[in-house]
């Protein structure tokens, strides 16, 4: 970090890691043991060698200041992104100055480090140079033609929405899952991801617990609505339009100034399919009350390269996406590197959580949820699931299914221990999903997800 002594805690490094394998890994090359040479500069930088297999050390060294989050450089052969030598060394730092006194860097690193500052630097001029596309009539027949496409594909899933509700809804348990795969991929060829997206959760659905065909035909809904707000956006309101294409599939750019602000980072958490990986990032503007959602991708196997550890502040800018009720933002200028902070986002009770959710729906009827803290909530069980109950009332929320099923459930329920806590996640339909905890009083925040 940029003062000597300000370092992260275990569990915001442990936030690092790409899966539970490496996380569990990194645990173990945390101690002293492995370790020699190591040591830490008031410019952000942590470097060591640890005894591998081989007879030469790995030489280890993580760029903490990094303009997008921590970089790292290993000399193992590891393809994970830090890789368990980096995470190891990043705890060892975490755990005192003792463990990585602050000194020069070795050559090796810091010949890494210039490299990675220069290249920063001239990427940065590079964009600053940037004066649009090349050929903007070029660029404007091609979005005419993207557009044509996603009609053309919307309309066909019209017609297929049409012979399912003229069918009935009982034909689409029969009809399994490569009815909807066949669609789903017309709709890419279409071009419209968004639409594919939608196209495979319809997939899940029936046959998926009592009360199916209620849900289906509310996704049909959904889905048919999305289709007719893309065919008619010229009607629609500006701001309204730009969330239809964006729920389309259409990639969405900045608007309007960017905001600085002092950015708390409530949740980090990776969503991964096949082909790409998209990391989601929950900030919350101490100063603007905002709440922004960075998104990262990086390619099958590979972690995205945005990388904030949770419970960090980050002094930045960030620019705003297109449309309404959306909370998408970009990352532009860092003034500092992310520091520890013992702020906390301001909470709310279950019930204003629900509202919130309802609220939002008005200008985008296709959330799945929306970033809420709830203030002071004990962890209850429920039958056979669990409910976060508020502490100063008799109303809660249900937890999601897949809430249910993680092992961050448990680990808020021994940080409640009984008593209430405040927790960050997302609310919504199908209830509320924990991704991050604070314990009554004095205390760091806990990363669940």
């Amino acid at each position: 970090m940029t003062q000597q002594g300000v370092r992260w805690t275990a569990d915001q490094v442990l936030a690092l890691a790409p899966d539970s394998t490496s996380r569990r890994a990194g645990s173990r090359l945390g101690t002293a043991d492995p370790w020699s040479g190591t040591g830490s500069s008031r410019e952000g930088m942590v470097w060591g060698l640890c005894e591998g297999s081989g007879g030469l050390p790995y030489r280890t060294v993580v760029d903490t200041a990094g303009g997008t989050g921590p970089a790292y450089r290993c000399s193992c052969p590891s393809r994970r992104f830090p890789c368990k030598h980096a995470l190891g060394l990043l705890l060892l730092w975490s755990g005192g100055e003792g463990s990585t006194p602050a000194g020069r860097a070795p050559d090796w690193a810091e010949q890494w480090i210039a490299g990675r500052r220069r290249t920063q630097e001239e990427r940065e001029a590079g964009a600053g140079s940037a004066s649009g596309p090349a050929d903007p009539e070029g660029a404007r027949r091609r979005a005419e033609r993207r557009a044509e496409r996603i009609t053309s594909g919307a309309t066909e899933l019209e017609e297929r929405l049409a012979d399912l509700l003229r069918s009935g809804l009982v034909t689409a348990e029969r009809s399994g899952y490569g009815l909807w795969e066949e669609t789903a991929a017309r709709m890419v060829d279409a071009q419209a991801p968004g639409l594919a997206a939608r196209v495979r959760e319809l997939a899940s659905v029936p046959a998926s617990g009592p009360g199916w065909p209620v849900r289906l035909l509310e996704e049909c809904a959904l889905l048919h609505l999305l289709d007719q707000g893309w065919m008619h956006r010229e009607r629609l309101p500006d701001a309204l339009a730009a969330t239809v294409r964006a729920r389309v599939g259409l990639p969405s750019s900045p608007v309007g100034p960017p905001v600085r602000d002092r950015w708390l980072v409530l949740a980090q958490y990776d969503v991964s399919d096949p082909k790409l990986t998209t990391r989601r990032i929950w900030l919350y503007g101490t100063t603007s009350g905002r709440s922004a959602l960075l998104l990262s991708y990086g390619a099958a196997g590979r972690a995205p390269e945005l990388t904030l550890p949770v419970g960090l502040a980050l002094d930045a800018e960030l620019s705003a996406h297109a449309g309404a009720g959306q909370q998408r933002a970009s990352l532009g200028e860092q003034f500092a590197p992310p520091a520890p902070t013992g702020t906390r986002p301001p909470g709310m009770t279950t019930t204003e959580a629900t509202s919130r959710y309802g609220e939002s729906l008005c200008h985008d009827p296709w959330q799945d949820f929306v970033p809420v803290t709830l203030n002071a909530v004990i962890p209850t069980p429920d039958g056979a699931s669990w409910q976060l109950v508020d502490a100063d009332g008799d109303t809660a929320l249900p937890l999601t299914p897949t809430a249910v099923s993680r092992p961050g459930l448990w680990r808020l329920i021994a940080l409640s221990g009984g008593a209430p806590v405040r927790v960050f996640g997302e609310c919504g339909h199908r209830g509320f999903t924990p991704l991050t905890a604070w314990p009554a009083g004095e205390g760091e925040a806990v990363r669940l997800c």
